[in-house]
């Protein structure tokens, strides 16, 4: 077992805090990680009707995806692989921009995995499958250790710290989780576990989700991150393709197995390899909705947001446009370019109108006697004088026309737009009658 063999080889305690520090980096350098990123997205809406749910733009200047890789690239792991499927150009042409960086020369890549049919006639038929048609590149690169990653959540993790808990347990398989309320466990797998974590049960997406014992309210949440001893898994992936009534996910029929059958599998907290903590609780947003997408957006408005964007020693690695910086121009009494309590990206022009409590992308330009609230524009996006607009999402390359109200009237709103149930209107170019040749 690749964890025992660990142990005996460093020849140290592994429940001693002391070994984690310099037992992690080795670990990440045998380790590759597996990035699924090819879900639809589709609780998003027209969000994701031209690209896939982890290259929705994020905070300002990122991608979702831009967070499990830079959760990689600052573990120590530079081995990665994301495995893309449905609407991926833009996903594509985002990793080639701006994760390129790594050198291949040290064996450091960010290697993009098409669904390509290698082994079956298909495409990726559930998240054990998107792994199991990929097994011939794993294999080639060896690793001792696989990390199984969701591209699509927002969040700051040292894998490392799992990693090492991995081996130190002598797991064959080790789940990271969280904490949530037992309202929202219904969307996740839930875990019980012993004593020493170790999982004695798991039900995926449950309609009555078990507690944790002694705490009614919550209960124990699958993150879909999975550490695997690669052997380990390649067994396993084999012998679910070979099984005609699974369904080849990880959360419905591998974990389940494993655990109705002893293996050892555990479950790592979250809360013990968080990078960013808020209020004492790990941040973690699962940004699947157009009304958790703005907020959570807009949180990072806030004085001190739960989200540290500013963070040097864990920074978020992104593709760097090359944009001048942003702009406010004109001073008079009913014209002054102004924002307050908001994130403004560079190539931005706010001229002569007032944004509040609103976070713009790059190269939005805001003309003239404009109110902006609590909106969250993305790139590339005009907004023409006189209008308001007010708890938005206003999506890549609209042309917002003068005097156009959003946000005031939410029967006229939905007549033409996407609005929420809580009262967020999505904007579309092609809901204003735009064509955008321009990939999203």
């Amino acid at each position: 077992m690749a964890g025992a063999q660990e142990c005996a080889h460093l020849g140290y305690c592994p429940y001693k805090d002391e070994a984690v520090g310099p037992l992690a980096p080795r670990l990440a350098r045998d380790t590759l990680a597996i990035v699924l990123a090819g879900g639809r997205g589709s609780r998003l809406g027209p969000l994701t009707d031209w690209r896939a749910k982890p290259a929705v733009p994020f905070g300002g200047k990122f991608r979702i995806i831009d967070f499990t890789l830079s959760n990689c690239v600052n573990s120590g792991i530079r081995r990665v692989g994301v495995a893309t499927q449905y609407k991926a150009q833009t996903l594509i042409r985002h990793i080639q921009r701006g994760w390129s960086f790594l050198d291949g020369r040290f064996n450091e890549f960010v290697e993009l995995l098409p669904a390509q049919q290698r082994i079956t006639a298909a495409w990726y038929q559930g998240t054990a499958d998107a792994v199991y048609q990929n097994l011939d590149i794993l294999r080639r690169h060896a690793p001792r250790f696989v990390l199984i990653l969701a591209g699509d959540h927002v969040y700051k993790m040292d894998y490392g710290k799992m990693l090492a808990e991995h081996v130190a347990r002598q797991a064959d398989m080790t789940v990271g989780c969280m904490e949530v309320p037992v309202a929202d466990a219904t969307q996740l797998g839930v875990m019980q576990v012993d004593d020493a974590w170790r999982v004695v049960g798991f039900e995926e997406k449950p309609r009555e989700p078990k507690p944790i014992p002694g705490h009614p309210d919550t209960a124990l949440g699958s993150m879909g991150i999975y550490v695997f001893n690669a052997p380990f898994l390649y067994e396993q992936l084999i012998r679910d393709a070979d099984d005609r009534k699974s369904s080849h996910d990880f959360g419905k029929d591998i974990i389940p197995y494993l655990v109705a059958r002893g293996y050892r599998i555990f479950a790592h907290r979250f809360a013990d390899s968080c990078v960013n903590m808020a209020e004492g609780k790990p941040y973690w947003r699962d940004v699947g909705t157009i009304d958790a997408y703005w907020e959570a957006n807009l949180e990072l408005t806030k004085v001190t947001p739960d989200l540290n964007m500013y963070d040097e020693e864990w920074p978020i690695w992104t593709y760097q446009e090359q944009l001048p910086p942003a702009k406010f121009v004109f001073d008079e009494e009913d014209r002054r370019g102004e924002a307050i309590d908001s994130l403004v990206s560079g190539g931005c022009i706010i001229s002569g109108s007032r944004v509040r409590r609103s976070l713009l992308f790059s190269n939005v330009r805001v003309n003239s006697y404009c109110r902006v609230e609590e909106a969250v524009v993305l790139p590339n996006v005009e907004i023409g004088r006189n209008c308001v607009l007010n708890r938005v999402v206003i999506d890549k390359h609209c042309r917002i026309p003068a005097g156009t109200e959003i946000g005031v009237d939410p029967e006229a709103d939905r007549e033409r737009f996407f609005v929420t149930e809580r009262g967020v209107t999505l904007v579309t170019p092609e809901m204003l009658g735009q064509q955008v040749h321009h990939l999203r």
